[in-house]
């Protein structure tokens, strides 16, 4: 499986942004559907964006028009852009890897704290 580290979480204030990334290492990069999920204490993992090898890019309905995903094949790296962050995004942001035409994401990144003050 590839091995996925997160990295560029931190605090921000309501209305401004952040951008994540993830970079892979241990697989093929481009064969790999990436997507990122959340976790809020005592709440269920939500699903945030995906982006696969065509390009076509997927949203959840609360992140959609805020959040960007994308990726960068050459250096092995998926980045999520956060704008007009909402307290209700603090999370646990987490990267996670499938292969196209795999519904389920068997790779997964360590997790980075996102917090966000009103």
């Amino acid at each position: 499986q590839v091995h996925l580290v997160e990295s560029g979480g931190g605090s921000a204030q309501a209305g401004g942004s952040l951008r994540l990334s993830c970079a892979a290492s241990g697989g093929t990069f481009g064969s790999y559907v990436m997507g990122w999920f959340r976790q809020a204490p005592g709440k269920e993992r939500e699903f945030v964006a995906a982006i696969g090898w065509s390009g076509y890019t997927y949203y959840g309905d609360s992140v959609r028009g805020r959040f960007t995903v994308s990726r960068v094949n050459a250096k092995n790296t998926v980045y999520l852009q956060m704008n007009s962050l909402k307290p209700e995004d603090t999370a646990v942001y987490y990267c996670a890897a499938r292969l196209s035409g795999n519904n389920e994401y068997k790779s997964w990144g360590q997790g980075t704290q996102v917090t966000v003050s009103s």
